[in-house]
């Protein structure tokens, strides 16, 4: 992976700290090699504020109204909680704000605020979570990186993370760290200097990416392929009774998507976790499995999909549709299944990263990221249940 850092624009920016923070985000925002669809956040610290990316934001787009002005200390104190619900979390951090005009703060604010420097970008790279999660995921991390990288089990984002890393660093120096690897998770690198800060990033998505040039072999992604549009409107028809609404299929059908249908074990497989936890609030924790019936694959998943919610929830809960947001289909590839063309194209596009993912991750041992507990408490994340709840 290259840098975009480009001097002579930054340059621009010498004096304008939030400027640079701005400018060097949406260098991270342009390759969804690193983040997808609001995924990932960046903070810059000046004078006492966090300032850290805004809910509804993405690094692509952002500008400075996008970063919330948090106050420092507040936010190292809430990570000397013994708990903290993410409800009051969220409320606590949003009193804390020097300007309330501004959205709500990141839910990893808390993370952004200990980590003792000025600028702290967090991405979902590709290259790096693949590689997490394999068997050997930690081990090839070690391998890679080196005694000087912080490797952290997954842990759900929000105040346990932020609590979990503040007690594993009392006793590290920082200045000794090149970087954060949060297993099956994504990526946090820091520097007093964006630019540093911006290429220690850079730095080890290359070192990832060559070692997955180096050890694996794949299909062309985007080559196109070949499917029955009347079979993939049955697909979407058939989903939309479940939803109770219009459905905008998109085909994904090019070679590794192909590839991945055929895995005798492809139903155990895509169970097996996604690229990373937040995307499983787009595509839900496994996809339908398209064999020979149509209306059978489709029951098939709603049957599932109700006994994941029926084992994991509780009375605090309240399910969601029953309808798969993709669908693999045997011999074809898979199919993106959104409410519209805007929902199916976000569906596409993480879904076209996961394949990739899994493809590498089964050439390096086998596909293993998180559990089906796991995916649960992010698709079901108390944030997300108020809203539904209102």
């Amino acid at each position: 992976m290259k840098s975009l850092f480009d001097n002579t624009i930054a340059q621009q920016y010498a004096n304008d700290p939030l400027g640079m923070r701005v400018y060097t985000s949406k260098l991270l925002g342009q390759s969804k090699e690193l983040v997808l669809h609001g995924g990932g956040n960046t903070s810059v610290k000046i004078d006492g504020i966090l300032y850290v990316k805004g809910s509804g934001w993405n690094l692509d787009t952002i500008e400075k109204g996008g970063f919330s002005p948090v106050d420092l200390e507040t936010l190292i104190s809430m990570a000397k909680r013994e708990s903290l619900s993410d409800t009051q979390m969220v409320k606590e951090q949003r009193a804390a704000m020097s300007d309330q005009s501004f959205p709500n703060p990141s839910i990893e604010a808390i993370l952004h605020a200990i980590i003792p420097f000025d600028f702290v970008d967090h991405t979902h790279t590709d290259a790096v979570v693949t590689l997490t999660n394999t068997p050997n995921g930690k081990e090839l991390m070690e391998e890679i990186y080196g005694p000087n990288m912080l490797l952290i089990d997954y842990v759900m984002p929000g105040f346990l993370l932020a609590k979990h890393i503040y007690e594993a660093t009392q006793n590290i120096d920082w200045n000794t760290l090149d970087g954060i690897i949060l297993l099956n998770h994504g990526v946090f690198t820091f520097d007093n200097d964006a630019k540093k800060a911006y290429e220690k990033m850079i730095a080890i998505v290359t070192k990832a990416e060559e070692y997955l040039e180096a050890n694996v072999t794949l299909p062309c992604r985007d080559c196109p392929g070949e499917s029955d549009p009347e079979m993939i409107q049955k697909i979407a028809d058939a989903v939309s009774e479940v939803r109770g609404t219009p459905i905008f299929p998109i085909v994904i059908d090019s070679p590794r998507a192909k590839l991945l249908s055929l895995f005798p074990n492809i139903k155990r497989l895509v169970k097996q976790g996604g690229l990373t936890p937040e995307h499983v609030i787009r595509i839900k924790p496994f996809p339908a499995i398209i064999e020979d019936d149509i209306a059978t694959g489709i029951e098939t998943f709603t049957k599932e999909y109700q006994a994941y919610f029926d084992k994991y929830s509780n009375d605090a809960h309240v399910c969601l549709d029953l309808a798969p947001r993709y669908a693999i289909i045997k011999g074809v590839g898979a199919v993106a299944l959104g409410k519209d063309e805007k929902e199916s194209a976000i569906i596409a596009d993480i879904v076209n990263h996961t394949i990739t993912a899994i493809l590498c991750g089964e050439q390096l041992g086998a596909w293993i990221s998180l559990t089906l507990k796991d995916m649960f408490e992010m698709e079901y994340w108390e944030l997300e249940q108020a809203k539904l709840k209102k």
